[in-house]
């Protein structure tokens, strides 16, 4: 065999830094036609579109979780759990917190995002954030711990939840939370239940400010009847233990304080010496990050831009189309074809608000109410990884639809 045979056959060496939705699918897209190493600081996939429900005890953690190396069984790609810690650029090799070294021909960013506090005061100390199984954990622990307390007292007491954000996330939660009030706490301890109040807080006009303004109008139409006292123009000042201080108007009171204002991306990028925009990694229109063409940005750690010249969504479907985006760059990069720039293909948006209520918009297409819904549940299942969670969240979510009630109501968050 000639020389340039054996280097024509040689599969490139590839590092991928996450393993998320981006992650995963760039790992899954390459398998067999390169050697692959995909790396994570946990041994499993957390889906966080639906982590919100363990928070409201929608749905058991295991039930959003899914073992790395089982997503990738079947393929040639290898896993290693570890952060990095160090990227040495002239011998093309990363170092991780184990000491292990792994070497590479394209090294892919996929780190994700983590909770933004703006700056605000007091919400590391006081708020809740949901971006991991352990915070979501903990928000279900905190809010029927103070359940628990409320059921103590038979007199004018009450309980208050706030959720800062009012975008998906927030709005979702907010959601949740008024009907865990409305059905299982009620079911509990009524008089308890009666005593809850929850709070959805918003800076901006409206809440859902991705959608048209009907569907917004529609979302917050539906939370007043859940129940959910909708605060919009209420810009956080400030957090404390037991209020949340407007930058104009009256504190409102939160025994339980949920942020879901914002995410920026994951710091570890910037430790790595990553070239930095805002929060994310400075990348091109081929999504090869500045000054560095053989490493990769994907996903919400990617500072990538729309046509419109502001940054993409930090969303699922971003970080999936760039995942397969990238692997074919690699690939025509090895086979000498040319490479192209990154088009992000939108194809709408949606958030549940309840029981039978949701939304969904693509382009000028609307949806609402239990077809939105309905939709909504198909498409989340579509994409949750692994045949029993898929098994174990039909079973949860027809319990809770056909019962009123919640199973996973327990306070884990201690030993």
């Amino acid at each position: 065999m000639s020389t340039s045979t054996r280097i024509s056959a040689t599969k490139p060496r590839v590092v991928i830094l996450g393993a998320g939705f981006g992650g995963l699918t760039a790992a899954r897209a390459l398998a067999g036609k390169a050697e692959v190493t995909v790396v994570d600081r946990h041994n499993f996939q957390t889906f966080l579109p639906l982590l919100y429900q363990v928070s409201t005890a929608g749905l058991a953690a295991d039930h959003v979780v899914h073992p790395v190396r089982g997503a990738l069984r079947n393929t040639d790609v290898k896993f290693r759990m570890g952060t990095p810690i160090t990227i040495d650029h002239k011998n093309k090799n990363i170092k991780l917190d184990s000491s292990e070294i792994l070497d590479f021909d394209h090294l892919i960013i996929a780190l994700g995002s983590s909770t933004a506090d703006f700056g605000v005061p007091g919400v590391a100390e006081h708020g809740l954030g949901m971006k991991n199984v352990h915070e979501a954990i903990t928000i279900r622990a905190e809010v029927m711990r103070r359940f628990e307390d409320l059921c103590r007292f038979e007199d004018e007491t009450r309980l208050s939840i706030a959720v800062v954000g009012g975008g998906p996330t927030g709005v979702e939660m907010a959601g949740a939370l008024a009907e865990l009030k409305r059905g299982p706490l009620h079911n509990d301890m009524a008089h308890a239940a009666e005593h809850i109040d929850i709070y959805l807080i918003e800076a901006g006009p409206r809440i859902l400010p991705m959608f048209a303004e009907s569907l917004s109008d529609r979302a917050t139409s539906d939370l007043i009847k859940l129940g959910v006292h909708v605060k919009t123009n209420a810009a956080v000042r400030e957090v404390k233990s037991r209020q949340i201080i407007l930058k104009e108007g009256d504190p409102i009171p939160a025994e339980v304080t949920v942020w879901a204002a914002g995410v920026k991306g994951e710091p570890t990028a910037g430790a790595l010496g990553l070239p930095i925009t805002g929060t994310r990694v400075d990348v091109g229109q081929t999504l090869q990050v500045e000054n560095y063409p053989y490493i990769w940005a994907i996903g919400d750690i990617s500072g990538a831009k729309g046509a419109d010249g502001r940054f993409l969504p930090m969303v699922a479907p971003v970080a999936l189309q760039q995942g397969k985006f990238v692997a074919k760059q690699i690939l025509n990069l090895v086979a000498g074809k040319s490479i192209t720039d990154f088009k992000y293909r939108d194809k709408g948006s949606m958030a549940t608000i309840g029981r039978n209520k949701a939304i969904v918009q693509v382009k000028s297409f609307k949806l609402v109410g239990a077809p939105a819904w309905f939709a909504w549940l198909f498409l989340h299942l579509f994409y949750l990884l692994g045949g029993r969670n898929k098994v174990g969240t039909v079973a949860d979510w027809t319990w809770n639809y056909l019962t009123f009630d919640r199973g996973n109501r327990h306070i884990m968050d201690t030993m």
